[in-house]
């Protein structure tokens, strides 16, 4: 007999029972993919990485002018990992397909959003892998010799950057770190590829041990407390490098030349994206660590508002990190 007595509830991702039952609480809805989208011109289609598996991620092209059809123009490419708390979303997801396609066509790069298996089904770090999966068929068309013809016809790959938001800039961070220290033990060709830089959007990073103005708030710092071990319950904890990144003594090793982190003022996470940058900077990197704060704006505002004011110059920061443009403002 189940019983129905809840004892964690993180809203709107995840309930934990009293019986050890885990229950997603938001439903999941979907976008199709648009081989050219009325509003933005941007084609996608699904691909299916691990058929073992069946996980599908979506690739989106910027869309052609015949001028860029007749000099075979290549594009940046952007992995990009969704948020959600390991919990919930997928990139079929409206919050994500609709920003993806948004700077797809203002950004003019290529854009893979990675999908991955689901907590409460798939415990961590099942997403992990599935990421590193998407990563390594990424690079098999580094050749141009792979599977799909959208990678190998219009992707630049000295210009690939990773990127996400919440869980997913958690994902990019440990993917980056992962590909720099796996770079000789890779099974494909890496001739004319270079991974060019991170950015991390609201980073979901933790520890017990509060910092900043998460002492103002021990009540949402408490539940928060709770939620890793839901998650990824085969984890040492908050020592664990995967979700305590600042505690990783290789942490200079992170193989890319840029990144980019991006905060929000009203965020739980705020100051553990400052304290990543921070700690990044700070270490023996060989590389340059920018930051941008929206004032008076909360997590992932910008998918939830993509229209505002705030939301747009964000995007315009990434957008300028993406394109190698200089003097990316701190604050906005």
């Amino acid at each position: 007999m189940e019983n129905n007595e809840i004892v964690y509830e993180y809203k709107p991702f995840l309930r934990v029972y009293k019986d050890g039952r885990k229950e997603r609480i938001l439903v999941k809805k979907c976008i199709p993919p648009s081989m050219e989208d009325p509003k933005t011109g941007v084609s996608s289609k699904d691909v299916i990485i691990t058929p073992e598996v069946g996980v599908s991620s979506r690739i989106y092209l910027p869309k052609f002018t015949k001028q860029q059809k007749q000099i075979n123009k290549r594009f940046p490419l952007l992995l990009y990992f969704h948020g959600g708390a390991f919990c919930v979303h997928s990139p079929s997801s409206p919050l994500y397909h609709n920003y993806i396609s948004s700077l797809v066509a203002e950004a003019n790069v290529v854009v893979l959003s990675v999908g991955f298996r689901l907590v409460p089904e798939h415990h961590l770090p099942v997403a992990y892998d599935d990421s590193w999966e998407a990563i390594v068929w990424v690079l098999s068309h580094s050749t141009g010799h792979g599977s799909e013809s959208w990678l190998n016809n219009y992707v630049d790959f000295n210009r690939v950057f990773m990127g996400g938001d919440s869980a997913g800039a958690n994902i990019s961070h440990n993917m980056a770190m992962r590909l720099a220290g796996t770079h000789h033990q890779m099974q494909v060709s890496l001739i004319g590829f270079q991974f060019y830089g991170v950015v991390l959007i609201h980073p979901y990073f933790w520890d017990e041990k509060p910092i900043g103005s998460e002492e103002k708030d021990m009540y949402k710092k408490i539940k928060m407390d709770k939620l890793w071990p839901n998650i990824c319950p085969s984890s040492t904890g908050y020592d664990d490098l995967l979700i305590n990144p600042y505690k990783d003594p290789n942490l200079s090793s992170l193989g890319c030349k840029k990144v980019l982190v991006c905060v929000a003022e009203k965020d739980l996470f705020r100051d553990r994206g400052w304290l990543y940058f921070e700690t990044l900077r700070n270490s023996e990197w060989n590389g340059v660590v920018e930051i941008v704060e929206s004032q008076g704006e909360d997590h992932v505002f910008h998918l939830l508002k993509p229209d505002s004011e705030k939301a747009m110059k964000m995007k315009e920061s990434v957008i300028s990190f993406l394109n190698h443009q200089q003097q990316i403002p701190s604050r906005i």
